[in-house]
């Protein structure tokens, strides 16, 4: 069935008005939704198609163009959203019969990237705490932990003094689905575990290497808590995520020529994928070196 050729600018906007009252849509929504067809027109008119007749296949190929230029993935929503209301209004005006934005595989959402923070933030947030008593002695032991082996802070706080090597630098972690892993860690994190071993209360601790109150393990959310302190303490902004120093670990380690593989197995993540979020981080990192940097770069 072929359609008529509307004259589309002033068919999407009466469109468009007309269900902006009908569903309350604020102008701003209902011009971004105005914006999205008439860009989506043009995108079609060049690919020698129209916004009218395009079939599913071209609505996939639009799409992917939006992806391919970066847009966020909000916005391909809206725009693909935009498409919907389009096709439906078509099919309500019997113009046509089908829908070729109706049954489109869905948006898979890419992962946000971790935070990036420097190795001098890192240092500055590891020092924050006042080592000369008992509780800044054992946070120091954990931040230094944290950072030496990329624990997850759940695996960190459940931390038992019978998981940990010390003499040969290594921790026995129980991460997701209990699948354990033995992670090294450094003598800069050996000699503050030392350290803390020697003042750690022990009748009041149990089995548990950071034990809150009780001997029971300390909760995720107090031991965040105390990040945030600190963080604020050292003058950090944005203020650093409960893994922070877990995507603190795996970025420097690939900045300093780390193998993906290595990093996957320490980090106790199933699939390499997951890691490769983190040469993402690296490249961005690089590309903000080039633009900063460079006689040629934007900045």
């Amino acid at each position: 069935m072929s359609s008529p050729q509307l004259k589309n600018e002033e068919a999407i906007t009466g469109h468009l008005q007309r269900l902006a009252m009908l569903r309350g849509w604020s102008s701003k929504t209902t011009e971004s939704y105005r914006s999205d067809l008439l860009h989506a027109e043009t995108f079609f008119q060049g690919a020698k198609t129209a916004l009218d007749t395009a079939d599913q296949q071209a609505v996939l190929d639009y799409l992917a163009s939006l992806r391919r230029v970066g847009l966020k993935e909000s916005t391909i929503q809206r725009r693909r959203s935009a498409l919907s209301t389009w096709y439906s209004y078509l099919q309500d005006q019997g113009l046509r019969e089908d829908h070729p934005a109706r049954h489109l595989p869905k948006l898979r959402k890419s992962r946000p990237l971790p935070k990036l923070i420097s190795e001098q933030s890192v240092e500055a947030l590891i020092n924050a705490p006042d080592i000369h008593s008992a509780t800044g002695l054992r946070d120091r032991c954990m931040l230094e932990i944290l950072y030496a082996t990329g624990l997850r802070v759940t695996e960190l706080v459940e931390l038992r003094l019978s998981h940990v090597d010390l003499a040969g630098g290594l921790v026995r972690v129980i991460g997701k689905g209990d699948k354990e892993r033995l992670v090294p860690f450094g003598a800069e994190a050996a000699s503050w575990l030392q350290q803390w071993l020697a003042m750690r209360p022990k009748e009041k601790s149990g089995s548990y290497l950071f034990a809150g109150r009780g001997g029971k393990p300390m909760t995720r959310q107090n031991f965040w808590l105390r990040i945030k302190q600190y963080a604020l303490q050292a003058g950090l902004s944005p203020l650093p995520s409960p893994h922070t120093l877990r995507h603190a670990f795996a970025t420097h380690l690939l900045n300093h020529g780390a193998d993906l593989r290595a990093v996957q197995m320490l980090l106790g993540h199933a699939n390499v994928t997951t890691t490769e979020i983190y040469t993402h981080v690296t490249r961005a990192r690089l590309h903000d070196v080039v633009n900063r940097s460079h006689p040629l770069g934007s900045g």
